[in-house]
């Protein structure tokens, strides 16, 4: 009932907003974001969300403001730009059309719009964003404690542990005893002298900083700027800082260096070992007084560094703190800097610094310790109750010079100890105590993925051994990234719950910089997961900002031949293979298209078009015949063979099926784009792969694909690669396989989608409740059983590695768009119009969900009670829907209480009805 509270509440809100008969603009964004500080494009777009007290409520004009500053806009002076009353419907990616945007500059806008009656709304809240800087303008010099050259770390992205020699490691250790791995602090004072108007600051640290003015950290940011290729692409960040940051007089820049991707580690656990070089450090600030007047301060040969307290930090390997080595108010006035060496002037890195326009990693829960065991005298491990990424928080209290270990993990071992075989060993932290009194810690460069917390030689909570230290206390940090949460699901049945829980621990653990495969072991950008978990996603998280950078990272990571690696950024070049798979490169095609279905915004399809083409053109190099016969194929799919390649499914019929449709979405992007020439070719060239595919795969006495497997069946027909006359039979006999392994799957990470989607679009909704309503394995039933509390690498959490993937998470697909029913338009795409057509499967007796679009909340909340269908759903102002019925054509039908006459859908026969925007309840008799 939750639900419905929610939605009354929202109701009751919306009165004090919005008079009768009006809409009203909230939630304005520009280039997707609120209020952003590096907008890159100088004709930004301008969107916003509508609400109204009153059903069927839509916009029929608009009217933007922008300003130079808040005080002309409240004046109702457009001095940039007045659109003047634009006549239309549309409420998103409203390009700018005003005045040249000067670089580094803010603006203020507001809109107000008219709607579906002629009636003019109230002005919106004013909104705002900041031009980016261009690097020719930030002209940035590149400051650290050592220079590439001497430095003597290697290059190169060939190290992998397995292929690694001596004399390689050997380099990479020695180079880490010196500057060249060691955490380092920058300080840079500065006096204010006049009355500061604003500052903006422009800072990139590699691989990550924490920056602070006057002691005081800026911003919230775990482990900035997020990674990318660095002989590619540097994010750089950018913040607004007002005058109760400064004080008068004497200020201090301080800024805290670590290692992230940047610069890997040899020593305790590492997957791979690169280096772009040693820590380095870009910086500007400019300060606006109130006199008119601006200073800039930036990176230079003026300031100094000191090694920092943080003895050793490696994204794979862990952290260390000697609390001794401290020096007291180092980024604070008064500090004496006279032992602190100047700063080298370094190589600044190859990458072209780029503004951030990602949302950050941040702290998001914190978790306290659930259980604690004492296995011996002293050794404590600690279950925090709950699997996630992050670092752990201690207080402690012991002498100088005492040491800490803090081991973390997924999983235990039997005699109960922490287990790390698995997830990459060794992981530690240590922390050295300085003797004086509770000292508290956090790690700030390191994180890993864990539940369970091994600490040994301690005293807990009380100080039973005098000569041991003492934890007084512990908590687990989960970080991930601060996109937001864009949709929620519940339903009667507890199995489906628990297995959403699972994977959005798991999406959550491994959405970092990137969406990566595991938060310990790799952390690696695996692409195909984001295109086969992508309705998912975009369902459960919003994702407008964030994808657009992971396209930049798959174009900066294409190869001069076309190749999308499976990895993104490509830090290490695995090859073959693991380099090279077609259902992994594919996602540089497919992404854009999810994009523009889910957010209505064409743009990655308009700016990565040739990215997309180029991939198809290499896919085609490697074809002979139209047949591509290299990749993983349909990777850990599920039988008595060790996980790893395809074995249940021919790779060829995997590899040349994304082929076929990667040429397909081309052709379609062609379309929309208004190329014809390409549409042309590419159209040809699928309906080319088609006929191969066909050729190669099908057998039309049997009217099976390949091996006759699951996959091999349900890929041709998610894809409509097989010939009309023969897909029903095609689904008869996936349908039949699927009852003879006991209504279980045989599918993997790359199949589970097309199984999955099979089923869901063709009527077999029964089969996929009986497919995933059981404990046994393979099944998320089974890990629910086993007491996990994120989804793990294997269908059996006993086989394989990870016990924190989301790679086997297609289910959430299923939640939203059948369970609940939230089902896109693709011929109105951003949810402008849709469908809510729920599917009521098994014994359930209610399903929900919401969805935060990008025209506003869509919600669908169906229960079976007192022999009826009772259906409330929201649909947000300026959109449409269609709800489909899952009840009988002479079914009585009720809206509000009043008696409606519902149309009739044949092919799905469902009754249907149109409705505009509003909350409606519907009641149908079962």
């Amino acid at each position: 009932m939750k639900f419905f509270k929610s939605i009354l509440l929202a109701v009751c809100l919306l009165g004090t907003l919005v008079s009768n008969a009006q809409v009203l603009p909230v939630s304005l964004t520009t280039e997707m974001a609120e209020n952003p500080l590096a907008v890159v494009q100088n004709q930004p777009r301008l969107s916003w969300q509508l609400v109204s007290k009153e059903s069927n409520a839509s916009q029929v004009a608009y009217l933007i403001l922008v300003a130079s500053s808040e005080e002309k806009l409240n004046n109702d002076d457009g001095d940039i730009w007045n659109s003047g009353r634009v006549n239309t419907d549309k409420n998103l990616h409203i390009v700018y059309n005003g005045n040249p945007l000067k670089n580094e500059t803010k603006y203020f806008w507001k809109v107000k719009v008219w709607n579906q009656s002629g009636k003019v709304s109230k002005w919106s809240r004013t909104a705002s964003f900041r031009t980016a800087s261009l690097e020719s303008d930030l002209n940035p010099t590149w400051i650290g404690a050592i220079t590439k050259a001497d430095s003597h770390l290697p290059e190169g992205r060939n190290y992998h542990t397995a292929t690694f020699n001596r004399e390689k490691k050997n380099s990479f250790i020695n180079a880490s005893d010196s500057l060249a791995r060691r955490s380092i602090m920058l300080r840079k004072p500065f006096e204010v002298k006049k009355e500061i108007k604003e500052a903006v600051v422009y800072i990139s640290g590699l691989g990550h900083y924490e920056l602070t003015i006057n002691g005081k950290k800026v911003g919230n940011s775990q482990f900035a700027p997020l990674w990318t290729d660095y002989d590619k692409t540097v994010n750089y960040n950018v913040y607004e800082l007002s005058a109760k940051e400064f004080q008068k007089g004497d200020n201090v820049i301080g800024v805290l260096l670590g290692n992230g991707m940047y610069n890997t580690l040899a020593e305790r656990y590492t997957k791979f070992f690169v280096s772009f070089g040693p820590s380095t450090l870009f910086f500007k600030m400019k300060i606006k007084y109130n006199d008119g007047s601006e200073e800039i301060i930036k990176s230079d040969g003026s300031w100094k560094y000191s090694k920092s307290p943080i003895t050793y930090n490696s994204i794979f390997g862990g952290e260390d703190y000697n609390a001794n080595l401290e020096q007291k108010g180092w980024n604070r006035k008064g500090f004496k800097d006279r032992d602190w060496k100047k700063v080298v002037v370094q190589e600044a890195p190859k990458g072209v610094l780029r503004p951030q326009t990602a949302p950050p990693v941040t702290i998001q829960k914190r978790y306290e310790v659930k259980t604690a065991k004492e296995l011996k005298p002293n050794f404590y491990v600690f279950d925090m109750g709950q699997n996630l990424s992050g670092f752990p928080t201690i207080k402690v209290k012991g002498k100088k010079g005492q040491t800490i270990r803090v081991w973390v993990a997924e999983g235990l071992n039997e005699e109960g100890t922490i287990a790390q075989g698995r997830s990459g060993k060794p992981y530690y932290y240590d922390y050295t105590l300085k003797g004086d009194g509770t000292e508290e810690w956090t790690p700030k460069f390191s994180f890993y993925g864990y539940q369970y917390v091994q600490i040994e030689n301690i005293n807990y909570k009380q100080a039973k051994n005098k000569e041991l230290p003492t934890l007084v206390d512990l908590k687990s940090n989960f970080i991930y990234n601060s996109a937001g949460e864009a949709g929620s699901f519940a339903c009667s049945n507890e199995i489906f719950n628990k297995t959403h829980e699972l994977i959005n621990n798991s999406i959550k653990s491994n959405f970092q910089s990137v969406f990566t495969d595991c938060p310990q072991r790799e952390k690696l950008g695996w692409l195909e997961e984001i295109q086969l978990n992508g309705p998912g996603l975009m369902f459960n998280y919003n994702l407008q900002t964030f994808l657009p950078a992971t396209m930049q990272n798959i174009s900066d990571s294409q190869r001069e031949n076309g190749l999308i690696p499976t990895i993104v950024p490509e830090y290490v070049i695995f090859g073959g293979d693991f380099t090279d798979s077609p259902e992994w490169g594919v996602t540089g095609v497919i992404l854009p298209w999810m994009y523009y279905e889910y957010y209505g915004d064409a743009s990655l399809l308009e700016k990565y078009f040739p990215i997309m083409k180029n991939y198809v053109d290499y896919l085609g190099t490697k074809a002979t015949n139209h047949i591509v016969s290299h990749g993983l194929g349909d990777w850990y799919d599920y039988g008595t063979h060790p996980a790893g390649y395809s074995k249940n499914s021919p790779i060829a019929l995997s590899a040349t099926s994304h082929y076929y449709y990667g040429a397909y979405l081309v052709a379609k992007a062609s379309k929309l784009l208004g190329k014809t020439e390409d549409f042309e070719k590419y159209n040809a060239l699928a309906s080319e792969i088609k006929t191969a595919f066909n050729k190669e795969f099908f057998n039309e006495e049997t009217k099976q694909y390949g091996t006759s497997s699951q996959f091999s069946n349900a890929v041709p027909i998610f894809m409509d690669i097989v010939e009309p006359q023969y897909k029903e039979a095609v689904m008869k006999n996936l349908l039949a396989d699927i009852k003879e392994k006991g209504d279980r799957l045989t599918t993997g990470d790359v199949g589970n989608r097309y199984l999955f989607q099979t089923l869901a679009r063709n009527g077999e909704n029964e089969t996929m409740y009986r497919m995933h309503n059981h404990y046994d394995a393979p099944g998320y039933g089974f890990q629910i059983k086993f007491g996990l509390t994120t989804l793990t690498e294997q269908w059996d959490p006993r086989k394989g590695n990870s016990w924190n993937h989301f790679m086997l998470g297609q289910i959430e697909e299923w939640f939203y768009q059948s369970l609940a029913g939230i089902m896109s338009d693709p011929e109105k795409p951003g949810f402008k119009h849709f469908f809510i057509q729920p599917e009521v499967v098994g014994d359930m007796t209610f399903a929900k969900a919401d969805y935060q679009s990008v025209y506003g909340k869509i919600a669908s909340s169906w229960e079976k009670k007192d022999g009826k269908f009772i259906l409330t759903v929201q649909i947000p102002v300026n959109t449409t829907a269609t709800i489909k019925l899952p009840v009988a054509k002479n079914s009585e039908i009720k809206i509000d209480n009043k008696k409606v006459r519902a149309g009739f859908d044949e092919k799905a026969q469902k009754p249907v009805l149109e409705l505009g925007s509003g909350i409606y309840t519907i009641e149908c008799q079962l």
